[in-house]
């Protein structure tokens, strides 16, 4: 009897008899629970798709025939199947394997998936691809192209843009519907019900119907009318007849879809039972399953921090609504939602859709807080400009998980939004650097628009973004009385003579204990005592241009701060703004040449030091460990500013 020790890749998997499939099954879900229990990850959607994997690896012959993961966070098994199985101790830490399938990483991730829903597209060009090849190379025709699509992936508009064009082909094409009933969230919307109805159609006895009704069937439905040969509804966890259906789908052609019903977590007793919690759950017992306490010291996280001020909110301003494209919990938006279900609606994986809605509210007078994490807003970028900028909207954009995530890598970090954000018109950027202000600012919006409705010039306000990153803040106590924050103004939290660090969002706290550290050092504090200024910009546009036009004049070096690009980022526009109001200068002295007038051709031009994300994509790993590699941390940011000082 095989056991998945002797599994190195799917070729040693195809000369196991069916009969020991099952066993083998068993240890592969038991080997991604104590992997996830002890190394952390994904968890609930790999348990769900063992019996799927291991069919699919089984009956197709991977990696010729390719197989893609939409999402990327059930693909566990797959990559323990293929020659990964040793390595994943390393799972989503630094300079180990990646959380989601990578081509750099392997041959068998035909597709590099982090973002949901782009599975059928990414299949079907290869489909297409290979029909042409067959025009030369008849053995391209056989291939198969199978796109495992769950965790709610399914009702995205991407992917339904997919199927809309794939059914209208000859492309040798399988889309896998894995229906877990489940994103991290539970799912929704009008197309889980039509699940439910074929599911039940699949499974149910034949009943009666009252006169005029028909029998829900499965022969007619969402699929089929987009070109799809429909089989259904499968037990996803019957492996047996996986595999003979599996086995007769590929000897089919065409676009043709499987829809199967999983549990996911399947295999332990808690995360079948608390779907949400144990989509990532973070260590636990293997044997229990029971999560490893946390202590509640410390400061709160930013989510816990939005969730509680947007419950607050909402009280105070009945114009407040709320959207999420799928991720109540992460969040924590859920408060709200609990709360007020009607004015606070998870609207699936529908990023474009969510910014669009937000846009429709905002025109009907409303005040959308539309909460999205920084890197599922790429995906809604001609919504946020076309529909909610271009018509001066008044959305709040609340920007989750911005800066550098951790584990989950190049696919989730949040550090394009400054960049993509700063050359569109009429709209103005705040990053709190803690918590506290986190929390004024979201009220600061509410008030602003309250003041504009009462002036009549709700048409002028235009969109807010309030950026802020995933985890704990810095501060031990938050939740204080309202304060607004004055509109583009800034804070100087530390006046100098040299060198002048000027910070955008939570980087502002390393800096200062960078700083602190130099002056402290018996090597360094001569020099460094008094020579370094501080300043917190809050926002980043309009940014606070007196307060700017200070530092211009009063320090020899300006250093940038951020947790975004520096390509396109916010040091980058503050060195074009000075460059901008140098040259009007040049021109207005040149107009007089006799003025006496103080301006900044009086002093040289300041050095400007632009710290922040490099012109890469930057991997994954616990956040403090790639704020090290970048020298974005404490230690990095003293040696950068030591370097300055001896300049």
């Amino acid at each position: 009897m095989a056991h998945l020790k002797d599994i190195n890749d799917p070729a040693s998997l195809r000369n196991l008899a069916v009969g020991e499939l099952p066993l083998l099954a068993q240890e592969l879900r038991e080997f991604i629970i104590e992997a996830v229990a002890t190394k952390e990850g994904h968890l609930g959607a790999s348990l769900g798709v063992v019996e799927l994997t291991l069919a699919l690896h089984y009956v197709f012959n991977t990696p010729t025939d390719p197989l893609i993961w939409d999402v990327g966070h059930q693909a566990y098994g797959h990559k323990i199947l293929t020659a990964r199985r040793e390595a994943f101790e390393t799972n989503r830490q630094w300079k180990g394997i990646s959380g989601f399938p990578a081509r750099e990483e392997s041959p068998y991730d035909a597709f590099g998936v982090g973002h949901s829903s782009t599975g059928v597209s990414a299949g079907l060009g290869m489909a297409l691809a290979a029909l042409e090849e067959g025009l030369t190379d008849a053995t391209a025709l056989e291939r198969n192209h199978i796109v495992v699509v769950g965790d709610a992936a399914i009702a995205s508009g991407m992917a339904i843009e997919g199927l809309n064009h794939a059914g209208a082909t000859k492309a040798n094409l399988l889309v896998i519907l894995n229906d877990n009933q489940m994103g991290i969230d539970p799912a929704v919307g009008a197309l889980k019900q039509h699940f439910n109805t074929l599911a039940a159609a699949a499974s149910g006895p034949k009943t009666a119907q009252p006169q005029g009704s028909e029998q829900p069937s499965t022969s007619d439905n969402f699929f089929t009318a987009l070109g799809f040969a429909y089989t259904g509804v499968v037990d996803g966890h019957d492996l047996p007849t996986l595999l003979n259906t599996l086995k007769a789908l590929k000897a089919q052609k065409g676009p043709r879809l499987l829809h199967i019903k999983t549990t996911k977590g399947k295999g332990l007793p808690l995360a079948e039972a608390d779907q949400v919690t144990y989509h990532a759950p973070g260590k636990f017992n293997v044997q229990t399953g029971q999560r490893n306490p946390k202590t509640a010291t410390g400061p709160a996280k930013y989510q816990e921090v939005f969730g509680q001020t947007m419950l607050e909110l909402a009280g105070m301003f009945p114009e407040i609504m709320a959207i999420t494209p799928a991720m109540p919990t992460g969040s924590s938006l859920k408060y709200m939602m609990d709360a007020y279900p009607s004015r606070a609606l998870d609207v699936g994986i529908a990023e474009q859709h969510a910014v669009t809605l937000a846009a429709g509210m905002a025109a009907a007078g409303k005040l959308p807080y539309c909460t999205i994490y920084s890197t599922f807003l790429q995906r809604a970028y001609d919504q946020l400009i076309h529909d909610v900028a271009l018509q001066q909207l008044p959305v709040v954009f609340c920007i989750d998980r911005a800066g550098l995530v951790g584990q989950d890598g190049a696919t989730h970090h949040g550090v394009f939004d400054l960049a993509f954000l700063l050359p569109v018109p009429h709209i103005s950027i705040a990053v709190p650097s803690d918590e506290g202000q986190l929390r004024n600012l979201l009220y600061t919006a509410a008030q602003q628009h309250a003041a504009h409705k009462a002036a009549g010039t709700l048409d002028k306000m235009g969109p807010i973004a309030i950026r802020y990153p995933r985890g704990a803040g810095a501060l031990n106590e938050w939740k204080k009385p309202f304060t607004p924050l004055a509109f583009a103004k800034g804070i100087q939290h530390k006046k100098g003579t040299k060198i002048a660090v000027v910070c955008l969002g939570p980087l502002k706290h390393p800096a200062m204990t960078a700083i602190s550290a130099l002056e402290n050092q018996t090597d360094t504090a001569q020099k460094a005592q008094g020579a370094f200024g501080l300043y917190d910009m809050i926002y980043a546009k309009p940014f606070d241009q007196a307060l700017v036009q200070e530092i211009f004049s009063q320090y020899s070096c300006v250093v940038t701060l951020e947790d975004g690009v520096i390509q396109g980022g916010f040091g980058q526009s503050l060195a074009a703004h000075f460059n901008s109001i140098s040259q009007l200068e040049t021109a207005s002295k040149n107009r007089q040449p006799h003025s006496t007038q103080k301006n900044l051709q009086n002093n040289p031009p300041p050095k400007f030091v632009h710290l922040g994300i490099p012109d890469q994509f930057v991997s994954h790993g616990k956040p403090e460990v790639l704020y090290a590699q970048l020298g974005l941390d404490t230690s990095g940011l003293t040696e950068t500013f030591r370097k300055l000082l001896d300049a």
